[in-house]
């Protein structure tokens, strides 16, 4: 997730190894032979761009934020799918939570 909020923020070589890691599911050596560099490289630059994006989660929360309004809407969901009648009071809770998230 990390990835999917900050890696636009990496440079774009940065990008470029960690989709190969991350969505191709490629691995270090299969990595390392595409770009013509070694093992080790491309094993720094993954640990310091997860590193960054980290660094960039730590500040700003984003992936935080994302999952606890998620657990929100889950709730409203099981609810609303259960068939339940949804009080308006819980939908308020629920509306409030989410705008303090923003």
């Amino acid at each position: 997730m990390l990835y999917d909020f900050y890696g636009t923020m990496l440079t774009g070589h940065q990008q470029e190894i960690m989709e190969m890691a991350v969505y191709r599911d490629l691995s270090l050596s299969e990595i390392a032979q595409a770009e013509g560099i070694s093992r080790q490289a491309v094993s720094d630059l993954l640990r310091r761009a997860s590193a960054e994006m980290q660094r960039y989660e730590d500040h700003l929360h984003l992936v935080e934020r994302f999952r606890r309004v998620g657990v929100i809407l889950d709730d409203i969901g099981e609810k609303a799918g259960a068939g339940e009648s949804v009080p308006s009071s819980f939908l308020l809770q629920a509306v409030a939570a989410i705008r303090k998230e923003l």
